[in-house]
């Protein structure tokens, strides 16, 4: 009997779940900046034997028996993560435990500060992460935080304004990266900043990992005490998280991954984990990665050109957020469009914009990216139809007949560029 047939019979609801969420990938383009679609080989070691073993602690020092192979996966899946974010040859450890970005980035801080210690990171509102500071978040609960936003005419990272703030509030950690923001981030100046302050670096790169392993972003790498970053999104893997560094601080780390904030890990998803960084050594990963980009370019010069206002004016990675109170029509709301935009088979998140009056329930903006879509083999061409897409729908405010018009036009664009592993 095979996975599926045993699953269709030995629980039909849930096989039946899973069979309407493997339509709606079919059917619909993914726009959300954090998704991605991995390859049938990461599924395949996700969904293998490996599962069943339980093996707490480290590859050699495991606390339980018959742990020899599931030592060899995880020992495979720390070269070769090390080996695509190596730079120069330098020697370069890494956990590849952590059960998601937000634990990775737990252990990260716990492992450099105290609770009561002051924590630097950016605003969540202004295109940061719950794990920079947010009040609602473990980090807002633990630390003392104090948080630095964009410039408010460019939209843009400050420096300058990062580094007074550093001198004036002396964080014990800065955390760098950002969930919403559009524009290189220049990890070279955190660090320098970081060091001005005598505070360690921490760099979340969970949204760009992809495009620095293919050196189309610079790398907090030998900037950073220690980088995290999660292994899906532009890195098309399983979802999980890791944390890279030194061995030193990657001792720290691993001691607070387990036993500090984990038990047994995950061994099914560090196999997966390990598939997809092998994946990402591959020369077409580079190729891939570029046409992310190009992509995300050319859909935010199209949208700009149909009437939509962007944060920044554009985009250099992979996202573009648009603001919609300066866009066709001051009315519309994140929550709204993204309800429009979804039962039209293009899948947004609502997003919240710089100078937000709305509650992050309902937002003022969108994030779009393109990280799934390029996957599935869209090119520039297709950036320009979705743009037109997006703005009929928005423009309709939601008119039942231009949202099945372009969920059907949608659905003839996925039948081309089908997606291999569903």
């Amino acid at each position: 009997m095979s996975p599926t047939s045993a699953l269709s019979t030995n629980d039909p609801e849930i096989f039946l779940a899973i069979q309407h969420e493997g339509k709606r990938q079919q059917e619909g383009l993914e726009l959300i900046a954090s998704e991605n679609s991995v390859s049938q080989a990461v599924m395949d070691a996700q969904g293998s034997i490996l599962t069943n073993k339980y093996a707490e602690g480290y590859p050699g020092k495991r606390y339980y028996g018959g742990c020899e192979h599931v030592d060899t996966v995880e020992t495979l899946a720390i070269e070769r993560l090390c080996k695509l974010f190596s730079v120069s040859g330098q020697p370069l450890s890494a956990n590849v435990q952590a059960h998601s970005g937000s634990q990775a980035n737990m252990a990260a801080y716990l492992s450099l500060m105290n609770a009561g210690d002051r924590l630097m990171g950016m605003s969540l509102t202004q295109g940061g992460h719950l794990t920079h500071g947010s009040p609602v978040n473990f980090t807002g609960k633990l630390f003392q935080v104090t948080s630095y936003g964009i410039h408010p005419v460019t939209h843009r990272l400050d420096y300058d304004l990062i580094r007074d703030q550093a001198k004036k509030d002396k964080p014990r950690v800065i955390v760098a990266g950002a969930s919403a923001y559009p524009r290189v981030i220049d990890f070279r100046t955190f660090g320098e900043i970081a060091k001005e302050v005598g505070a360690d670096l921490v760099v979340d790169m969970a949204h760009i990992a992809g495009l620095v392993a293919a050196g189309l972003h610079p790398t907090p790498i030998g900037h950073a005490t220690l980088t995290t970053s999660t292994t899906h999104k532009t890195l098309r893997g399983p979802r999980g998280g890791v944390v890279l560094g030194d061995a030193e601080p990657i001792k720290k780390v691993n001691s607070l991954i387990f036993p500090g904030i984990q038990g047994g890990p995950l061994m099914h998803v560090i196999a997966a984990k390990a598939v997809a960084f092998a994946e990402a050594l591959r020369p077409d990963f580079k190729t891939y990665q570029q046409r992310v980009i190009d992509n995300a370019r050319t859909l935010a010069d199209a949208l700009q050109s149909l009437g939509f206002y962007l944060v920044t004016g554009g985009t250099d990675n992979h996202l573009m957020l648009i603001d919609l109170t300066q866009s066709l029509d001051k009315s519309l709301n994140g929550k709204e469009s993204e309800a429009w935009l979804d039962h039209a088979g293009l899948t947004v998140n609502k997003n919240t914009v710089p100078n937000e009056k709305r509650s992050p329930f309902t937002t003022s903006g969108l994030r779009i990216g393109t990280p799934a879509v390029t996957t599935r083999g869209l090119g520039t061409e297709e950036m320009t139809m979705l743009a037109q897409w997006i703005k009929d729908v928005l423009e309709s405010k939601g008119s039942e007949s231009v949202m099945l018009r372009v969920r059907k036009e949608v659905r003839t664009l996925c039948a081309r560029f089908p997606l291999a592993t569903v």
